[in-house]
């Protein structure tokens, strides 16, 4: 048989299989909506598994199975890509975790339409900091049947007992009922203040998440942790709550200063970095402060479909969830002592997770945001704080690895074999 008569046999297999291909989306775009309807997630690995078992038995050729496995997980993940991607399309990404799920819209603008895209006809505290501008929580507030703005401690300084006990106080005094809400508006640390208040107050009310900084829209807006700081010790206290949506108004950016938006971008790094290679490639394009709201939009978008992705699997960290953690083990520990910000040490404590060849594309993209690649700070106070690491259990921390862009790996390692990696970020 000819070269070129094969060549158009395999041709006609091929036309055959794009038409199969376009009919299984089709089928997945029906499945996108079924489950969006009725809040089930994109994920579902057990049925994945039964699909691969179930179809591999189709193939009789022990040597062919292999291939046809790989080619079939490939399909399945384009599909889930597809989906996500439908339920998305209108600005909205689905958080789907059965009776606790939610929406997030992520519009430019879209504060103003809060009163149409939340139920505040009732008592609404608005918990905002020192540092956001007041126009933001007004905003909201017109919007509300009876609201209450609270302002707290800039940063950190508000994620403490004492504030967290002013704010229940504030909601009791007015007379709020389990029928109540609680709304943030602010960055991450408003963020978990007001839902821990949530969480707690009457056992429980709703709680609605504004994020106002890059660094909470594009990671801590979603996934339900909550917190306050004890003794020192970031997030030593809290639980995990879902919100009831999250509204993104990348517009709201426009009054941040570019460290804090370069704080956020490292974040958005991050995701990028264990589940989305693409987002690596699209912020080495990027010029560097030239950006737009609606730059960040998509930015925004990429990182926390990562992120969704990961929490569906896994809501309490026991497992897959723990790869958000990467760049925080040695980030927090410089954090502790240091005091910079979050996602300037989240940025350096991704650095010694890479290979040599990954970290200097890290630093490159680093220099173009103006973040940090190194530090001054003791080398051994850093070292000492990972032993407050939540993570910490019999001697061993579960640790993030990257090797290639969108691929990590969480080993269990002895503090110690991170010295090193501290040392070559952290100069005395």
């Amino acid at each position: 048989m000819e070269l070129e008569e094969l060549r158009a046999r395999i041709r006609a297999v091929d036309e055959e299989m794009a038409a199969l291909f376009v009919r299984r989306m089709e089928v997945s775009a029906q499945i996108a909506a079924y489950k969006r309807a009725h809040g089930l997630p994109v994920e579902d690995r057990a049925q994945e598994a039964r699909v691969l078992a179930g179809r591999g038995a189709l193939i009789s050729d022990d040597a062919l199975r292999p291939y046809y496995l790989d080619f079939l997980q490939g399909t399945m993940e384009l599909s889930k890509r597809r989906q996500r991607a439908l339920n998305a399309a209108d600005g909205t990404l689905r958080v789907s975790l059965g009776a606790v799920s939610y929406d997030v819209v992520l519009r430019c603008g879209c504060l103003a339409q809060a009163g149409a895209l939340l139920f505040v006809r009732r008592r609404v505290l608005i918990v905002t900091d020192a540092g956001v501008p007041a126009r933001y929580a007004e905003a909201l507030a017109a919007q509300c049947a009876s609201p209450l703005v609270v302002t707290v401690p800039e940063g950190e300084r508000c994620k403490t007992p004492a504030v967290l006990q002013a704010l229940l106080e504030a909601m009791l005094r007015a007379g709020f009922t389990r029928g109540d809400c609680v709304c943030a508006v602010g960055g991450g640390a408003v963020g978990d203040l007001a839902g821990l208040a949530a969480a707690l107050y009457m056992r429980g009310v709703d709680f609605y998440n504004v994020p106002t900084t890059l660094l909470a829209q594009a990671d801590s807006c979603v996934g339900g942790k909550t917190g306050i700081d004890l003794a020192g010790v970031k997030n030593a206290a809290g639980v995990i709550r879902q919100p009831k949506k999250v509204l993104i108004d990348p517009d709201l950016l426009e009054t941040l200063a570019w460290q804090q938006l370069a704080c956020g971008l490292a974040e958005a790094l991050k995701a990028g970095m264990i589940g989305d290679a693409s987002l690596l490639t699209l912020l080495e394009s990027l010029p560097g402060s030239e950006m737009s709201a609606k730059v960040f939009e998509q930015v925004i978008a990429a990182a926390l479909r990562v992120k969704i992705r990961i929490v569906e699997q896994d809501v309490t960290e026991r497992g897959a969830r723990r790869a958000l953690n990467f760049g925080h083990t040695i980030g927090h520990a410089i954090e502790a002592v240091t005091g910079l910000p979050h996602g300037e040490c989240v940025a350096l404590g991704m650095l010694p997770m890479v290979p040599p060849a990954l970290r200097a594309r890290l630093e490159a993209v680093y220099a173009c945001l103006r973040l940090p690649t190194r530090v001054k700070a003791d080398p051994a106070a850093v070292y000492a704080a990972l032993a407050h690491d939540k993570k910490m259990a019999d001697g061993q921390i579960q640790a993030v690895f990257v090797e290639t862009p969108g691929r990590y790996a969480i080993r269990a390692v002895a503090p110690e074999t991170l010295r090193a990696g501290i040392e070559t970020v952290v100069e005395a």
